[in-house]
């Protein structure tokens, strides 16, 4: 899989927006962008976060107490830190601000629990096509996915709910990647669908059933065709 973007988006929900644009915007310091009306009932607030958009997705309505992903931790580099801080943020998601270069994080990380690190393994290098910089380490560009075996990790956790439920890869042929991720053991969640002329994207799982967004994004492949 090619990436039209060097980095990976991350994509929250909430129905409880102002603490979360204070805990984003005033405790992280992550700038905010813009906003995109998705549909009624769902606004979502764009940020910058390295280069990554952090998407907080804002429902009108409460969202079901659904168990959290397999997305455990985001990590942000900061090249002004000494030592690692660790937060929460309103609806639990963990958030490391590191030292530039630990564990590898440049930009961001995104720590994912799994339940069979071997079958995630062949997932991200085979479906994804990432390269593996050390065993369960894939590099997205600039961004690393850090994947850790754990008994507790979800097995199938559902797209509707609070805190972090998916992440982004932007890419130039959507219906080319995502034909290439169900070819290569992934599970199909959305069949690749125009949005105006914003972006043409798909929804694949993998083999825990984590939801991952495949986007062909206008504004940075220059087309949808």
């Amino acid at each position: 899989m090619q990436l039209a973007k060097p980095q990976v988006d991350i994509g929250l929900a909430t129905h409880r927006l102002q603490p979360m644009l204070g805990f984003w915007q005033g405790e992280v310091g992550v700038p905010f962008d813009h906003i995109l009306r998705i549909r009624h009932g769902q606004d979502q607030h764009r940020h910058d976060l390295l280069g990554s958009v952090l998407k907080i997705n804002a429902y009108a309505d409460p969202l079901p107490a659904a168990p959290p992903t397999g997305y455990r931790e985001l990590i942000i580099a900061r090249d002004d830190l000494p030592e690692p801080r660790r937060l929460t943020d309103p609806e639990g998601v963990r958030v490391s601000l590191v030292p530039d270069g630990r564990e590898g994080v440049t930009q961001i990380g995104v720590r994912v629990a799994v339940r069979d690190l071997a079958a995630h393994r062949r997932f991200y290098a085979e479906a994804l096509g990432l390269p593996e910089e050390r065993p369960g380490h894939f590099r997205a560009g600039l961004s690393l996915i850090l994947l850790e075996e754990s008994a507790d990790a979800p097995a199938d956790a559902g797209m509707r709910g609070p805190g972090w439920r998916y992440i982004t890869f932007q890419v130039f042929k959507v219906d080319e990647a995502h034909a290439h991720v169900l070819a290569h053991g992934g599970r199909e969640a959305l069949a690749p669908v125009t949005l105006g002329t914003t972006a043409r994207i798909s929804m694949v799982r993998d083999p825990d059933g984590n939801w991952i967004e495949l986007s062909q994004r206008a504004s940075i492949v220059g087309s949808l065709e």
